[in-house]
């Protein structure tokens, strides 16, 4: 039988799913374990103890017996459930994306959830087919025939005699991580966020190991004899070096073995990366609508930056974006960039300012909200004898927030290409969207009331990838209802008077 008259036919996912799900459904269950296990400590032979146990097995068996698929030429199908069954069905030709996910104990036994992205709405907000687990040499098969399928392959539409795709087409790195880019990593949002995590989770152990260990020492009275001066900056000092040794471990835990492929067609880009959890991510180039590239004002002043892909078919937790670089050094993300787009002005092209009712806005929101900070501090020290040094701490912050609406406006800007509206904005959050023109459909003008009083307008082209919305702010109205009608010919015309 050949591989499509297998996949034709309905399928069990592999029988070593059950050793997966009853352990994931173990730890699903674990609280309500502990609870019944602690009540029922005082009766050694009760039942309940081991039907605690017994139950989420049965549903991890469960779950594989009820659960079927097929792929025919025209459609995936999913059937599943016990007693409230459901069918889902997707067409071959909404197939966006197909991740392959394996979790340690995926690994250990050679198993990958696959998780195949359509594009189609659902009650949830993901249009996905997820098979939870497939062998692995199985889903890498899958994977590939479902994208090539998928490309507008199907045996129906090949002229006779066409000769059959390779079942492994060779694929062209394109980029490979290099570990020393972990000195990005406490720059970026996410290694704080992991960071902070980590230290949120695990405080009270540390803290307590801190506590008796000053108290083995008699650390304590040494610390207390120090004045502030030297306190202080040793904490704030100590804070970093913690922060940042924890970002790179999570920046290696996600992106380990990161590599971004091209197969030899040209037609799909394959990620790959993770150490414990791998995550293998393959985007139909018909589904990619453009890049992002991230500029934080850390990553910016380091030189680094991140990119990301705009494609259709995600699932919400993704937000229709795909890693393509992790923070990497800027030279490295704009030449991915620029591969990936295939067009060089999109990334490196001169971009067009907003005038100076847009500069004026940045300045003022900048300068008046950090301004009032000394204002308030001057009041305290008039009216509750606070330390005349609050006042001078704060004295600066109108004078950083003056750089900081400078820098924004600076950074604000807007250009076309011959396929790409090209936007960027912000500062501390820098970033630059790179959004395909026929992925555009459909235009929206915002207007605030401060933003009438200054004759500007926000943009907004709405997409069905990525954030679904990209906003091109405070341009004056004429220019937006120009570019929206030069971007996308046709498509406001109609509504214009």
């Amino acid at each position: 039988m050949s591989e499509l008259e297998r996949d034709a036919d309905w399928r069990r996912l592999d029988l070593r799913m059950l050793l997966v799900h009853p352990v994931n459904e173990l730890i699903r269950f674990l609280p309500l374990l502990i609870g019944i296990f602690v009540l029922g400590s005082g009766d050694e032979g009760s039942p309940w103890r081991f039907l605690g146990v017994a139950i989420p097995i049965a549903i991890g068996v469960v779950r594989f017996l009820s659960t079927r698929f097929r792929i025919t030429s025209g459609q995936i199908e999913l059937r599943r459930g016990l007693l409230g069954r459901s069918v889902l069905t997707a067409p071959i030709d909404r197939v966006r994306t197909v991740e392959l996910t394996a979790s340690p104990i995926h690994r250990v036994l050679r198993l990958e959830k696959v998780e195949i992205g359509t594009g189609s709405a659902s009650r949830t907000g993901d249009g996905r087919v997820v098979l939870d687990s497939l062998g692995t040499g199985e889903a890498h098969r899958l994977r590939q025939d479902l994208l090539h399928r998928a490309s507008g392959a199907e045996a129906a539409d090949v002229p006779a005699g066409t000769p059959p795709v390779p079942a492994a087409a060779e694929e062209t790195v394109i980029v490979r991580l290099d570990p020393s880019w972990v000195r990005y990593a406490p720059l970026t949002t996410s290694g704080l966020v992991i960071a902070l995590a980590a230290l949120a989770a695990s405080s009270q152990f540390l803290g307590d190991l801190a506590v008796s260990a000053l108290d083995s020492t008699h650390l304590d009275e040494d610390v207390e004899a120090l004045p502030l001066a030297v306190t202080i900056p040793a904490g704030i000092l100590s804070f970093l070096v913690v922060i940042s040794v924890l970002s790179i471990i999570g920046y290696l835990l996600g992106n380990w073995g990161f590599t971004l492929t091209r197969n030899q067609q040209g037609r799909t880009y394959h990620v790959r990366r993770g150490a414990l959890t791998t995550r293998e991510t393959s985007i139909d180039l018909d589904r990619l609508r453009g890049v992002e590239v991230y500029e934080p004002l850390g990553l910016r002043l380091a030189g680094g930056g991140r990119l990301n892909a705009i494609v259709t078919g995600l699932d919400r937790g993704a937000r229709g974006r795909a890693p393509m670089v992790p923070a990497a050094p800027r030279a490295v993300v704009l030449g991915v960039g620029e591969a990936v787009v295939a067009e060089r002005a999109a990334l490196h092209g001169p971009l067009v300012q907003h005038g100076p009712a847009a500069q004026r806005r940045r300045l003022i929101r900048g300068v008046v909200p950090l301004a009032l900070v000394p204002a308030l501090a001057l009041l305290a020290v008039l009216l509750d004898d606070l330390p005349a040094w609050w006042l001078l701490v704060t004295l600066p912050l109108p004078v950083a927030g003056f750089f900081l609406g400078r820098d924004r406006y600076a950074r604000l800007g807007h250009t076309l290409t011959p396929s790409y509206v090209v936007v960027r904005w912000g500062s501390l959050r820098g970033r630059r969207d790179v959004l395909q023109r026929t992925g555009i459909i459909g235009w929206n003008i915002q207007q605030s009331w401060f933003q009438r009083r200054a004759g500007l307008v926000s943009l907004t082209a709405t997409t069905a990838a990525g954030e679904q919305s990209y906003e091109i702010m405070d341009l004056e109205e004429a220019v937006a209802v120009s570019l929206a009608a030069t971007a996308v010919p046709g498509l406001v015309e109609q509504f214009l008077a």
